[in-house]
């Protein structure tokens, strides 16, 4: 990830792009996740994926520093409950409101929780930036009306994940900046986490599972590289910059995965989803004009 990121516009600039670099590289695997018929296999599969990156990127990573192991290792327990969360939500609802709902949450909790936990401040222009993202998120959300009690289950696990994703993006944001590494921290995060899903399918499906996987293992692959480059442009991000900043700016991945559901899931996109886009948009405006 760090010889990624060389690429990248050097100063202040290669933040922004990188975040929403990963922005799109986030809404094009979960649109890959999601059209896997059998869930539970292609998140299997995504994460078997991380877990074989990872262990060529531990191998010419240095190991992060002793100060960065709790929140690794905690975020490792928040990632896989969110996938786990995610999964759930994807087999109960339409991609087009499942995945706004999960990542549309997070920038506000980030944001409380980076202010009130890490003692990061938001600048005023900053905090109207976020709230206007979050505000077009909501309304992306929400944008086939109010949902009703049968649809409670899979709102119930999208908003977890929402939870998850803050949770864990405000650890990776303090850990990789106790690690000395962030290639390391990254290579140690996917290690960790990758096999876990894997064996949690295993032991639901048993043999089973690699009769499933075979089908899908291009997409899956796919889904796994794609995936791990996100959160790893996310967290190199992340060492550098303000996390609430960073956290309304990934979740611009809404108003790419708005354009997936209406061209692959041919869901209607609606004047709402219209707007709700423009509102991100014009949030991302507000938080660039606001940065120092």
């Amino acid at each position: 990830m760090p010889a990624l990121a060389s690429v990248l516009p050097s100063g202040t600039a290669a933040v922004p792009v990188a975040v929403l670099a990963a922005a799109v590289l986030h809404a094009v695997w979960n649109g890959l996740a999601h059209r896997i018929p059998d869930k539970l296999v292609g998140f299997a599969l995504i994460n078997l994926t991380y877990a074989a990156c990872a262990v060529v990127l531990v191998a010419f990573n240095p190991l992060p520093a002793a100060a960065a192991w709790p929140y690794l290792l905690a975020s490792v327990v928040m990632q896989v409950t969110s996938q786990i969360l995610l999964l759930r939500a994807y087999q109960l609802g339409d991609f087009g409101q499942m995945y706004p709902i999960a990542r549309g949450s997070a920038p506000l909790l980030v944001a409380l929780l980076s202010a009130t936990v890490l003692g990061q401040t938001l600048g005023g222009g900053e905090l109207l930036g976020v709230l206007v993202i979050s505000c077009g998120l909501i309304g992306l959300a929400l944008a086939k009306g109010i949902p009703g009690r049968a649809q409670l289950p899979a709102l119930g696990a999208a908003a977890g994940t929402g939870v998850m994703i803050a949770a864990y993006t405000v650890l990776d944001g303090s850990g990789v900046r106790h690690s000395g590494t962030v290639g390391g921290y990254i290579a140690w995060l996917f290690l960790l986490q990758g096999p876990a899903l894997a064996l949690i399918a295993w032991a639901r499906r048993g043999r089973s599972l690699v009769e499933g996987i075979r089908p899908v293992v291009p997409v899956g692959i796919a889904g796994g590289v794609l995936s791990l480059t996100a959160y790893g442009l996310v967290v190199w991000a992340q060492s550098r910059g303000n996390l609430a900043t960073i956290a309304a700016l990934r979740e611009t991945s809404i108003v790419i995965a708005a354009l997936l559901a209406t061209v692959v899931f041919r869901e209607r996109l609606g004047r709402l989803r219209m707007a709700a886009s423009a509102t991100v948009l014009a949030g991302i405006a507000v938080l660039e004009f606001a940065r120092p």
